[in-house]
């Protein structure tokens, strides 16, 4: 199961929609071992596309970097599907390298970048098998979860 707090989820979905008509993408980094999404980054989509979408390879770098020098690891990789539904295509499979991580979708292909619903959904892909997750949506995670650096 993804446990996620409300602001990151509005915020990956607020991203979602303003790249809308091409696909948005990004990370969620939390601290290594936790699987607790606390830190969002935004990433360019370098294809630009409405039907594909790729990291930008000195972004991903440097937030990798990033990453490894706060002990941090990718617990969400997520991006956007503008006119299919949310679930990962035979190409987002092939993509998936973080084992760990949560691969959240989100389709905008009903409302596009205007107000409405969107369907957010989130996935483990370990060997290019796909299983689908509930996803819990909490307004801010307790304080007891909390991990400090």
């Amino acid at each position: 199961m993804l446990r996620i707090d409300r602001a990151t989820y509005d915020a990956i979905v607020a991203h979602a929609k303003r790249d809308h008509p091409d696909e948005a993408c990004g990370i969620v980094a939390g601290p290594e071992g936790s699987d607790r999404p606390e830190r969002m980054v935004e990433m360019v989509n370098a294809a630009g596309s409405p039907t594909f979408y790729e990291f930008d390879s000195t972004e991903l770098l440097a937030l990798y970097k990033q990453m490894w020098a706060n002990d941090e690891e990718p617990v969400v990789v997520y991006h956007s599907h503008t006119a299919t539904e949310a679930y990962p295509s035979r190409t987002d499979i092939g993509l998936a390298q973080e084992p760990g991580a949560h691969y959240v979708l989100v389709s905008t292909r009903e409302h596009g970048n205007n107000d409405g619903p969107v369907e957010f959904r989130s996935y483990k892909i370990v060997d290019g098998e796909v299983t689908e997750e509930e996803v819990d949506v909490v307004e801010a995670l307790p304080p007891e979860e909390r991990v400090t650096p």
